[in-house]
Order: structure tokens, then sequence, then C-alpha cells
């Protein structure tokens, strides 16, 4: 049966269906010796696929990660800086696995790992609206709190308003939960500095069904549970 590149590539653990994209583009791809171009098809089943002039392999098993990201890790595969990645917190899941969203360099909590590409499309895709919480340590003018919650633009787009609860505060100091849809670069980070607070501290407590295991340290993974894993197909 035909199927969009982008998610054969992915179901074989190529890349990412995003990541697949650019690799279409670029020319890389062929099915049965000719190159393809983006919103082609193919029969896994029956077409010769390769990437660089190698076959792809068939659908991997597909591996769903739990990983409790600490700060002083990029969340990529490998970093041109030479910074540490999380994929080297992973190493032994087994797979090649690929990360789901973003966690900055000095950000921690809840990191979702998998070599399923559609999946990873459906947590990540905006227009999918997948609630993102997270714990969110700030100093400067509380007054600016409210703001958070308001219509904001950041890079020039126009994000959804924030969900904000305000869990304590002292003096300069606050510490509130956030939800979002979106997930942009930076975008609490941005969307506090944009109200004049600066962000001490920033950890992702869930991302849709999925909350971070409390018994899980820092640094460490394990696969997603049954029972995690229905919550995420009922998405």
């Amino acid at each position: 049966m035909k199927e969009r590149l982008q998610k054969i590539l992915a179901q074989a653990g190529v890349c990412s269906r995003r990541a697949s994209e650019p690799l279409i583009a670029s020319g890389r791809v062929t099915v049965n010796g000719r190159r393809v171009s983006l919103g082609d098809g193919a029969d896994p089943a029956r077409d010769r696929i390769c990437v660089d002039g190698k076959p792809i392999g068939a659908a991997e098993r597909k591996v769903y990660l739990m990983l409790h990201k600490p700060r002083g890790f990029v969340t990529t595969l490998h970093d041109e800086k030479g910074r540490r990645d999380v994929s080297q917190l992973v190493a032994g899941c087994g797979a090649r696995v690929y990360p789901v969203g973003r966690l900055d360099y000095d950000s921690e909590g809840l990191l979702l790992l998998t070599n399923d590409g559609e999946l990873a499309y459906k947590l990540t895709h905006p227009g999918h609206e997948v609630d993102k919480q997270y714990f969110v340590s700030v100093r400067g003018p509380l007054a600016n709190l409210p703001k958070l919650a308001e219509p904001m633009e950041i890079d020039g787009y126009r994000i959804q308003p924030a969900q904000i609860v305000v869990l304590r505060q002292e003096d300069d100091r606050a510490a509130i939960r956030m939800t979002i849809h979106e997930g942009r670069n930076r975008q609490i980070r941005k969307m506090c500095e944009k109200c004049g607070l600066t962000v001490k501290r920033l950890k992702r407590e869930s991302m849709g069904p999925i909350v971070l295991d409390p018994a899980l340290p820092a640094g460490k993974w394990r696969e997603l549970t049954e029972k995690e894993l229905a919550l995420l197909a009922a998405l």
C-alpha cells in the first residue's frame, strides 16, 4: 500500500517525520532509482527506497522512552559546539530514538524520545494543541505575572495564551505553573522576558497525558508503560 515517504522513513527509523522533509527536498531519497520530491509516496512492501543510495531497512520495533532530562544537556542527537546531548543519556535503549519537542540546555524535566515519527508529529504540531505543563521559578516585577496569560507575540508569531497558576510568591520571587499548547524555541523564557521576568528554573512536568515519573532520577530513563501508551493512542 502506498504511503507518504515521510511516514515510511520515520517508521524505518531513518529520521523523524519532520527531519525527513529536508532529506527528501535535497534529493537524497530515491524510489526505484528515481529521485523523489516532497509529497511523493511509495509502497514499502514493493518499492526499493534508498537514502544516499543505501536501501532503508524494515520498520523498526517502536520504542517509547521517558527521560528525566537534567540541566546541562542539549535536546539534539549531536551538538556542533561539543556540548553534552540527550542521546548520551539514552545510549543503552537499544534503538535510535529522537526527542519529541525541545527542552533547552538550562531546562529540565520530562522529555519523550521515540522512533515513532507519527506520534512525535502528533505531540509537537501546534495544530494538535497538546498541553505541556511546566514548573517555573521567576524573579522580577510580580505585578506582571498576569500578563503571561494574555495574548502575546513572540518572534513574529502570535502564541496562544498560557494558563498560569501562582504557587507561591515572596518579595520579587515567585513559583508558578504554566501550561502552553505550542512548544516554540525557548517560548516560556521569551514570554517571561517580555514581561520583565527572569527565569531561574524551568522544569517540564507533563506533556499531554504523560506525567514525569517522580521516582525517575534526573539523567535516567525508562520505557513508557502500557497504560501510558494507551493514553497516547487515545489522543
